[in-house]
């Protein structure tokens, strides 16, 4: 299988305060397992494109956009979009744009030949961006923004987002509410925030699964086995796209699961199957979280390695 690396220099350039775990380190931390593991060599590498406002119209508002851009800080300072934990730098915009233009590229790339696959070593991350607000360290929704363009410009009829990072993707499940050819399978921590998903939801496809603080591999993987597996087999996605999250590894403090490198490159190889069976092996996979930085880049390199 071909994988396309897609990252942009610019990711790195989103500032956030000094104890913000978000931070420029993450994707170093992924560079240096991908050449000390050796698995870079393997790789494909691909600059992120900026997104096009076009683009993000389809799954975010104009007034949002508008204020985002209106609210750029100058050189040096941030500014808290979200009253917590979301911040703007000088040129966290041009960051975010380059994060999401990188899944498009990636749809574009895998869907232009088979059995291609695409990671997004992106940052700011973006599914808990909403339609119309900014959260949980996102601006633009990035995988959404993915699988609109897949449906819109590929004339796509079934793309599948697979988000197991240990944060419900909220804003992606809202934005494709009321999308049946968007199917969104998800596990994450419940109480935990965002606080959402664990609620019921009919007339669309939703494989959202709550687990529990101090949920490890085998339950985990039970999960996927008993919930997202048959569900994506039924629908027959023609892409597959996963919002890798690697926050609920059992080194990192950001919550409580505790998941290892061996959890992540089996989900891989499960989603790799159902891409090879139903969608040409095609999949774009694009980073969420994931804050303890040597177990990061492990996850990341264990992930590829499932792809390749």
């Amino acid at each position: 299988m071909t994988v396309y690396f897609i990252s942009h220099p610019v990711c790195m350039e989103h500032l956030t305060p000094g104890y913000h775990p978000e931070r420029p380190e993450r994707l170093a931390a992924i560079d240096d397992q991908l050449l000390t593991s050796g698995v870079g060599s393997l790789l494909h590498y691909r600059e992120a494109p900026p997104v096009t406002r076009e683009q993000l119209l389809r799954v975010h508002s104009a007034p949002y956009l508008d204020e985002l851009s209106q609210g750029a800080p100058s050189a040096g300072k941030t500014v808290c979009l979200d009253g917590g934990d979301t911040y703007l730098s000088e040129h966290s915009l041009e960051a975010a744009s380059r994060a999401a233009g990188a899944v498009v590229s990636g749809v574009d790339l895998v869907m232009t030949g088979q059995d291609n696959a695409a990671f997004c070593s992106v940052r700011p991350p973006g599914h808990h961006a909403t339609r119309d607000h900014a959260m949980g360290f996102c601006l633009y929704n990035n995988i959404a923004v993915g699988a609109a363009h897949a449906l819109a410009a590929h004339g796509l009829e079934r793309v599948a987002i697979a988000d197991f990072d240990v944060h419900h993707g909220n804003g992606t499940d809202d934005i494709f509410l009321h999308e049946p050819r968007v199917l969104f399978c998800s596990t994450f921590q419940h109480p935990y925030y965002p606080y959402q998903g664990a609620e019921r939801r009919s007339g669309v496809p939703r494989v959202n699964v709550p687990l529990p603080a101090g949920t490890g591999g085998e339950a985990f993987r039970a999960a996927v086995r008993e919930h997202w597996l048959p569900a994506l087999e039924e629908f027959r996605p023609q892409l597959l796209l996963i919002s890798a999250g690697f926050d609920a590894h059992l080194e990192d403090d950001m919550a409580g699961f505790g998941l290892v490198e061996d959890d992540y490159a089996w989900v891989t190889r499960k989603l790799k199957g159902i891409a090879e069976r139903h969608a040409e092996g095609r999949i774009v996979s694009t980073l969420e979280g994931g804050y303890a930085l040597s177990a990061l880049g492990r996850s990341v390199v264990a992930h590829l390695k499932a792809l390749l």
